[in-house]
Protein backbone atom coordinates (compact mmCIF):
# COMPACT_ATOMS: atom_id res chain seq x y z
CA UNK A 1 0.00 0.00 0.00
CA UNK A 2 1.41 3.39 -1.05
CA UNK A 3 1.83 6.05 1.73
CA UNK A 4 -1.19 8.39 -0.13
CA UNK A 5 -3.42 5.09 -0.11
CA UNK A 6 -2.67 4.32 3.62
CA UNK A 7 -3.64 8.28 4.92
CA UNK A 8 -6.60 8.47 2.81
CA UNK A 9 -7.57 4.83 4.62
CA UNK A 10 -7.12 6.03 7.81
CA UNK A 11 -8.52 9.41 7.43
CA UNK A 12 -11.97 7.32 6.65
CA UNK A 13 -14.68 8.44 9.21
CA UNK A 14 -15.79 5.24 11.38
CA UNK A 15 -19.36 5.71 10.33
CA UNK A 16 -18.50 5.48 6.22
CA UNK A 17 -17.75 1.66 7.45
CA UNK A 18 -20.15 -1.12 5.44
CA UNK A 19 -22.72 -2.31 7.74
CA UNK A 20 -22.58 -6.67 8.46
CA UNK A 21 -25.31 -8.40 6.63
CA UNK A 22 -27.56 -9.06 10.00
CA UNK A 23 -27.23 -4.82 10.57
CA UNK A 24 -28.84 -4.25 6.77
CA UNK A 25 -31.37 -7.35 8.17
CA UNK A 26 -32.63 -5.52 11.00
CA UNK A 27 -32.59 -2.00 8.83
CA UNK A 28 -34.75 -3.77 6.92
CA UNK A 29 -37.17 -5.45 9.05
CA UNK A 30 -37.62 -1.83 11.04
CA UNK A 31 -38.47 -0.13 7.79
CA UNK A 32 -41.08 -3.10 7.14
CA UNK A 33 -42.58 -2.45 10.37
CA UNK A 34 -42.92 1.25 9.45
CA UNK A 35 -44.20 0.05 6.19
CA UNK A 36 -46.36 -2.67 6.81
CA UNK A 37 -47.84 -0.57 9.67
CA UNK A 38 -49.16 1.98 7.39
CA UNK A 39 -50.22 0.03 4.60
CA UNK A 40 -50.96 -3.60 5.52
CA UNK A 41 -49.48 -6.64 4.07
CA UNK A 42 -51.59 -6.08 0.89
CA UNK A 43 -50.64 -2.94 0.02
CA UNK A 44 -47.19 -3.38 0.94
CA UNK A 45 -44.47 -4.73 -1.92
CA UNK A 46 -41.21 -5.40 -1.25
CA UNK A 47 -40.25 -2.62 -3.51
CA UNK A 48 -41.71 -0.26 -0.79
CA UNK A 49 -39.82 -1.60 2.09
CA UNK A 50 -36.29 -1.31 0.14
CA UNK A 51 -37.02 1.96 -0.26
CA UNK A 52 -37.83 3.02 3.15
CA UNK A 53 -34.56 0.81 3.85
CA UNK A 54 -32.34 2.39 1.63
CA UNK A 55 -31.55 -0.32 0.13
CA UNK A 56 -31.79 -2.46 -3.22
CA UNK A 57 -35.15 -4.66 -3.62
CA UNK A 58 -33.05 -7.19 -4.56
CA UNK A 59 -31.33 -7.31 -1.71
CA UNK A 60 -34.26 -7.50 0.43
CA UNK A 61 -35.66 -10.16 -2.05
CA UNK A 62 -32.11 -12.48 -1.08
CA UNK A 63 -32.00 -11.72 2.53
CA UNK A 64 -36.15 -12.59 2.93
CA UNK A 65 -37.24 -14.51 0.01
CA UNK A 66 -40.84 -13.61 -0.48
CA UNK A 67 -42.78 -10.64 1.43
CA UNK A 68 -44.31 -13.16 3.28
CA UNK A 69 -40.83 -14.40 4.96
CA UNK A 70 -40.85 -10.37 5.18
CA UNK A 71 -44.10 -9.84 7.05
CA UNK A 72 -43.45 -12.99 9.01
CA UNK A 73 -40.25 -11.48 10.30
CA UNK A 74 -41.63 -8.20 10.91
CA UNK A 75 -44.54 -9.74 13.20
CA UNK A 76 -41.87 -11.73 15.29
CA UNK A 77 -39.56 -8.53 15.45
CA UNK A 78 -43.05 -6.34 17.00
CA UNK A 79 -43.88 -9.56 18.87
CA UNK A 80 -40.35 -9.65 20.41
CA UNK A 81 -39.70 -5.97 21.25
CA UNK A 82 -43.64 -6.01 22.91
CA UNK A 83 -42.66 -8.65 25.20
CA UNK A 84 -39.29 -7.28 26.08
CA UNK A 85 -40.62 -4.18 27.04
CA UNK A 86 -43.67 -5.86 28.89
CA UNK A 87 -41.04 -7.87 30.78
CA UNK A 88 -39.08 -5.22 32.31
CA UNK A 89 -41.96 -3.78 32.78
CA UNK A 90 -42.30 -6.28 34.93
CA UNK A 91 -39.09 -6.49 36.77
CA UNK A 92 -38.78 -2.97 37.35
CA UNK A 93 -40.28 -1.40 40.64
CA UNK A 94 -42.23 -4.49 42.11
CA UNK A 95 -41.21 -2.90 45.12
CA UNK A 96 -43.56 -0.64 44.55
CA UNK A 97 -47.67 0.56 44.82
CA UNK A 98 -47.55 0.87 41.17
CA UNK A 99 -50.10 -1.63 39.64
CA UNK A 100 -48.84 -4.95 37.34
CA UNK A 101 -50.87 -3.50 34.82
CA UNK A 102 -50.30 0.24 34.98
CA UNK A 103 -46.19 -0.17 34.44
CA UNK A 104 -46.97 -2.62 31.92
CA UNK A 105 -49.94 0.23 29.85
CA UNK A 106 -47.30 2.60 30.00
CA UNK A 107 -44.43 0.29 28.01
CA UNK A 108 -47.01 -0.58 25.87
CA UNK A 109 -48.29 3.17 25.26
CA UNK A 110 -44.11 4.03 25.12
CA UNK A 111 -43.64 1.60 21.87
CA UNK A 112 -45.10 4.21 20.31
CA UNK A 113 -42.07 5.40 19.44
CA UNK A 114 -41.50 2.42 17.07
CA UNK A 115 -43.08 3.40 14.24
CA UNK A 116 -45.47 1.03 13.02
CA UNK A 117 -45.46 -1.85 14.94
CA UNK A 118 -49.24 -1.60 17.12
CA UNK A 119 -50.21 -1.54 13.73
CA UNK A 120 -47.91 -4.55 11.82
CA UNK A 121 -49.41 -6.71 15.15
CA UNK A 122 -53.16 -5.84 14.53
CA UNK A 123 -52.31 -6.31 10.46
CA UNK A 124 -51.04 -9.44 11.68
CA UNK A 125 -53.85 -10.35 13.71
CA UNK A 126 -56.44 -9.82 11.31
CA UNK A 127 -54.80 -11.98 8.27
CA UNK A 128 -56.05 -15.46 10.26
CA UNK A 129 -57.12 -16.77 6.65
CA UNK A 130 -53.43 -16.92 5.11
CA UNK A 131 -52.32 -20.30 6.41
CA UNK A 132 -48.98 -19.29 7.06
CA UNK A 133 -48.95 -15.69 8.71
CA UNK A 134 -52.56 -17.11 10.51
CA UNK A 135 -50.90 -19.27 12.06
CA UNK A 136 -48.15 -17.51 13.22
CA UNK A 137 -50.56 -14.27 14.18
CA UNK A 138 -52.19 -16.86 16.71
CA UNK A 139 -49.24 -18.46 18.66
CA UNK A 140 -47.94 -14.58 18.54
CA UNK A 141 -51.37 -13.49 20.45
CA UNK A 142 -51.65 -16.14 22.29
CA UNK A 143 -48.04 -16.03 23.98
CA UNK A 144 -49.24 -12.13 24.92
CA UNK A 145 -52.40 -14.07 26.85
CA UNK A 146 -49.98 -16.62 28.27
CA UNK A 147 -48.03 -13.01 29.09
CA UNK A 148 -50.51 -11.77 31.60
CA UNK A 149 -51.87 -14.81 32.86
CA UNK A 150 -48.57 -16.49 33.67
CA UNK A 151 -45.97 -13.97 34.35
CA UNK A 152 -47.91 -10.60 34.89
CA UNK A 153 -50.41 -12.64 37.21
CA UNK A 154 -53.65 -11.18 35.71
CA UNK A 155 -56.60 -12.58 36.27
CA UNK A 156 -58.86 -13.68 32.99
CA UNK A 157 -60.90 -10.45 33.35
CA UNK A 158 -57.95 -8.11 33.59
CA UNK A 159 -56.23 -9.84 31.32
CA UNK A 160 -59.45 -9.29 28.76
CA UNK A 161 -60.03 -5.93 29.70
CA UNK A 162 -55.58 -5.12 29.32
CA UNK A 163 -56.01 -6.69 25.69
CA UNK A 164 -59.58 -4.81 25.13
CA UNK A 165 -57.76 -1.44 25.51
CA UNK A 166 -54.45 -2.18 23.59
CA UNK A 167 -56.61 -2.88 20.54
CA UNK A 168 -58.55 -0.08 21.12
CA UNK A 169 -55.32 2.01 21.27
CA UNK A 170 -54.13 0.39 18.05
CA UNK A 171 -57.72 1.39 16.02
CA UNK A 172 -56.94 5.08 17.53
CA UNK A 173 -53.42 5.19 16.59
CA UNK A 174 -54.09 3.14 13.07
CA UNK A 175 -57.37 5.51 12.32
CA UNK A 176 -54.72 8.46 13.08
CA UNK A 177 -57.47 10.19 15.23
CA UNK A 178 -55.23 12.49 16.71
CA UNK A 179 -55.95 14.31 13.63
CA UNK A 180 -59.16 15.44 14.88
CA UNK A 181 -58.19 16.12 18.55
CA UNK A 182 -59.20 19.30 19.49
CA UNK A 183 -61.70 19.82 16.73
CA UNK A 184 -63.33 17.07 17.24
CA UNK A 185 -65.04 16.34 21.16
CA UNK A 186 -65.72 13.43 20.62
CA UNK A 187 -62.29 12.02 19.66
CA UNK A 188 -61.31 14.61 22.28
CA UNK A 189 -63.01 13.41 24.83
CA UNK A 190 -61.93 9.69 24.09
CA UNK A 191 -58.35 10.61 23.85
CA UNK A 192 -58.49 12.21 27.29
CA UNK A 193 -60.55 8.95 28.93
CA UNK A 194 -57.87 6.89 27.49
CA UNK A 195 -54.63 8.87 28.08
CA UNK A 196 -55.23 10.30 31.38
CA UNK A 197 -51.59 11.12 32.15
CA UNK A 198 -50.05 10.74 29.04
CA UNK A 199 -51.85 12.53 26.72
CA UNK A 200 -49.45 15.55 25.85
CA UNK A 201 -46.75 12.58 25.06
CA UNK A 202 -49.28 10.93 22.88
CA UNK A 203 -50.40 13.87 20.84
CA UNK A 204 -46.67 14.83 20.24
CA UNK A 205 -45.60 10.88 19.38
CA UNK A 206 -48.83 9.44 17.66
CA UNK A 207 -48.41 9.67 13.77
CA UNK A 208 -50.51 12.00 11.78
CA UNK A 209 -52.44 11.46 8.41
CA UNK A 210 -50.10 13.20 6.27
CA UNK A 211 -46.92 11.16 7.61
CA UNK A 212 -46.10 8.23 5.38
CA UNK A 213 -45.77 5.74 8.37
Amino acid sequence: MSANQETTTASRPETARRMSSEERREQIVTAAIAVFGARGYEGTTTDDVARTAGVSQPYVVRLFGSKESLFLAAMQASLDELMRVFRLALAEDEASDRPVSKRIGEAYVELLNVRGLHQTLSHAWLLGGHPVIGAAARRGFAQVWRFFRDEAGLDADEARKFLAEGMLINVMIGMRLVDDYGSDPSITELFRACFPTELPHILDIAPRGNEPW
